[in-house]
């Protein structure tokens, strides 16, 4: 897919990202991290053990979804400047457009994304 062609995912990618660093900032307090704004969770006198292990695990699990995603953003920002944007990275059929406008940072075809999850 052509840079031009691409240009509508494009922004709807750059969107989508400038949308989760928001989320994150305002989830996090701000520009510190995750790590630094969770810890005024953890240690209260009154809470016990068990709430504040779930809660620390809670916030490790948002966080590492939270990158995940925005690590997902940024690969198909960087394939639409390789150029190899809308191409399946297994088997390297172009990836139809409806799905792209439904998950612009998808990086396989249906059937393969499948068979990926099946793994």
């Amino acid at each position: 897919m052509s840079i031009k062609t691409a240009a509508p995912f494009r922004k709807q990618l750059l969107d989508q990202r400038a949308d989760l660093i928001e989320q994150l900032a305002n989830l996090r307090g701000g520009a510190v991290g995750r790590a630094e704004a969770s810890s005024e969770h953890f240690g209260h006198p009154e809470d016990s053990d068990a709430q504040v292990n779930s809660a620390r695990d809670l916030e490790f699990a948002l966080d590492e979804r939270e990158s995940a995603e925005l690590r997902l953003l940024d690969a198909a920002l960087e394939r639409i400047r390789a150029g190899s944007y809308g191409q399946c990275l297994d088997c390297g059929e172009d990836i139809p457009a409806a799905r792209l406008h439904a998950a612009p940072a998808a990086a396989r075809c249906l059937a393969c994304q499948q068979k990926a999850e099946q793994k």
